[in-house]
C-alpha cells in the first residue's frame, strides 16, 4: 500500500466523491480555503436535483429555477475558486495508506489527506412502462419537493412504508384527493402514521395492487393498475404519481470502511465526520432526517469546514 500511495496522483489536500449539491458546495468551500481539491463524478455534476423541472423551495429563487440550471450555477461557482472536476470517473474503492486516503477511480489512483463522500442516493424505481418517460413530468420521488405543483389535483402515492404514508398525509393538505397504492393488504408504516392516514377522508387506499404502466400525453394522465390476487387491470386517472418505495445510497465503494446504518447510509457526527478520521460524508448519502438541496448544501459546507480543520491539525503535528 505504501508503494501504491507513492504512485498515486498526489498534490491534492481533499478528494470529493460526487458532484451533486453537497459535493459541489464542499468543493467550493475547500477551494476557497486554498486546499487543492479534486471532485470525482461518475457522470456529470448533477445529483437528483438535476432532474427537477422546477425547484421552488431553494432560497433565493422566488420564481423557481430548474434543477439543471441550479447545478450548472453551483458548478460554475466552484470552478471559479479552482475546484478540479473529473467527470465520467466512477469510484471503485477507497483504501487507507497511513493517514492518506487512497481512491481508485477510472483506472487511476488518487491520494489526499481528507476525503468527503457525497455520492448521493438513488431512488428505487417501479420498473413500470412509462416511468422513465414521465419522470419529472408528473412522476416524482419527493412529495415535499414537488407536492405544491399538484394543488387541487388527484394524485397517487405508491408504497406502504413510513415515507409513502408520510407523503400521502402531506399531499392530502395540497391535493384534492390522494390514492395510496400498495402491493399488500396492510401497511408497513408506523401504527401512528397508519392511524392518521386511515382516518384522513382525502386518502383512499388501493390494496393488493401494483402499477404496470404510466400513460399520458406530455404529462402523466393515467395509471394502469393490476390486482396481484386476480390479475385484473384497470386505469386510474391522476395528475401525478409519487413513488415512495425507498432509495439506496451510493456507497458500495465504502462498504466495510466507514460505519453505516441498517439501510446503508453513512453515520456521521454533527460535523459530518465518519467513524474514520479524515473521512467525511455529506448530502443524501448521510444518515439524517431530511434529504433536500438545502440540507445537502449545509452538509457540504460542514464537511468542508471539518476537513479543513482536520488537515490543519495533521500538518501542525
Amino acid at each position: 500500500m505504501a508503494e501504491e500511495a507513492l504512485n498515486a496522483m498526489e498534490g491534492y489536500k481533499v478528494i470529493i466523491i460526487g458532484g451533486g449539491p453537497a459535493g459541489l458546495t464542499a468543493g467550493l468551500y475547500t477551494s476557497r480555503a486554498y486546499l487543492q481539491t479534486i471532485l470525482l463524478e461518475a457522470m456529470i455534476p448533477s445529483g437528483q436535483a438535476y432532474m427537477a423541472e422546477t425547484i421552488e423551495n431553494y432560497p433565493g429563487f422566488p420564481d423557481g429555477i430548474s434543477g439543471r440550471e441550479l447545478i450548472e450555477r453551483f458548478t460554475q461557482q466552484a470552478k471559479k475558486f479552482g475546484l478540479d472536476i473529473l467527470q465520467f470517473t466512477k469510484v471503485d474503492k477507497i483504501e487507507l495508506a497511513g493517514e492518506k486516503k487512497m481512491v481508485t477511480a477510472g483506472g487511476k489512483k488518487f491520494s489526499a489527506s481528507a476525503l468527503i463522500i457525497a455520492s448521493g442516493a438513488k431512488w428505487n424505481t417501479l420498473g413500470a412502462a412509462g416511468e422513465e418517460e414521465f419522470t419529472g413530468k408528473g412522476i416524482s420521488y419527493c412529495a415535499t419537493c414537488d407536492g405544491a405543483f399538484f394543488k387541487d389535483q388527484e394524485v397517487a402515492v405508491v408504497g406502504g412504508g413510513d415515507t409513502a404514508v408520510e407523503d400521502a398525509l402531506y399531499l392530502s393538505r395540497v391535493a384534492r384527493k390522494v390514492f395510496l397504492i400498495h402491493r399488500r393488504d396492510e401497511l408497513r408504516a408506523q401504527k401512528i402514521l397508519q392511524s392518521k392516514a386511515l382516518g384522513d377522508p382525502k386518502i383512499e387506499f388501493i390494496w393488493n395492487t401494483v402499477v404496470r404502466k404510466i400513460k399520458g400525453q406530455g404529462v402523466v394522465k393515467t395509471l394502469v393498475l393490476e390486482n396481484v390476487k386476480d390479475s385484473r387491470q384497470r386505469e386510474l386517472a391522476v395528475g401525478g404519481v409519487f413513488i415512495a418505495i425507498g432509495q439506496k445510497p451510493n456507497v458500495d465503494f465504502a462498504s466495510g470502511l466507514v460505519e453505516m446504518n441498517e439501510q446503508g447510509y453513512i453515520i456521521t457526527d454533527q460535523n459530518c465526520a465518519t467513524s474514520v478520521a479524515g473521512i467525511f460524508a455529506a448530502g443524501d448519502v448521510r444518515s439524517k432526517g431530511l434529504r433536500q438541496i438545502a440540507t445537502a448544501v449545509g452538509d457540504g459546507a460542514l464537511a468542508a469546514s471539518a476537513a479543513e480543520k482536520y488537515i490543519e491539525v495533521q500538518e501542525t503535528r
